[in-house]
C-alpha cells in the first residue's frame, strides 16, 4: 500500500472502456454490461465524444422502475454524470472527482477521447490504509 502516491491515472485505469451510443436502447446498454460484467458505461455521441455515464441502478430505477419501455428509451436519455478525469491526472485528483462528485468510477479522457475507465477499487489498492478510510468515508458519507 502507498506506492500509488506520485502514479497517474494511467497507470492504475483499466484500459479501453466500450461505449454505448447516446442513441442506444436500455436493452443494448444491459446487454453490454452483462457481456463485458461491468455495472456502468460511458455514454458516446456520434462524434465520439463522452456525453455522460450510465450504471445498472440507472436502469432499473430510472426506466423499469418507472414503468418505461426498455427498447425505447435511450442511453443518451439517461444520460448524467458529465464528469471525467484527464489521464496523465494524478491518482489524488482522481480521487478528489469521486469524493466531490460522490461517484464510484470515472471515465478517463486523452487527446478529447475516452481511453479507460478507474473505479474507486482501483484507487483503493493504491492508497495508504488512512488515505484509504478517509476516502472510504467521503464517498459514501450521506449526500
Amino acid at each position: 500500500m502507498g506506492e500509488g502516491i506520485g502514479k497517474t491515472v494511467r497507470d492504475v485505469m483499466h484500459q479501453g472502456a466500450q461505449c454505448i451510443g447516446e442513441h442506444e436502447s436500455l436493452r443494448r446498454a444491459s446487454e453490454i454490461m452483462r457481456d463485458l460484467g461491468v455495472g456502468s458505461l460511458p455514454i458516446c455521441g456520434n462524434d465520439d465524444r463522452l456525453k455522460g455515464i450510465i450504471t445498472d441502478r440507472d436502469i432499473v430505477i430510472r426506466c423499469c422502475a418507472e414503468g418505461k419501455d426498455i427498447d425505447e428509451v435511450t442511453a443518451g436519455e439517461l444520460a448524467r454524470g458529465l464528469v471525467w478525469v484527464e489521464a496523465r491526472s494524478s491518482v489524488e485528483e482522481a480521487l478528489e472527482k469521486l469524493e466531490q462528485n460522490q461517484i464510484k468510477r470515472l471515465p478517463v479522457i486523452d487527446n478529447h477521447r475516452i481511453v479507460g475507465m478507474i473505479s474507486e477499487s482501483d484507487l483503493a489498492k493504491e492508497l495508504p490504509d488512512n488515505k484509504l478510510a478517509e476516502f472510504v468515508h467521503r464517498v459514501y458519507a450521506p449526500a
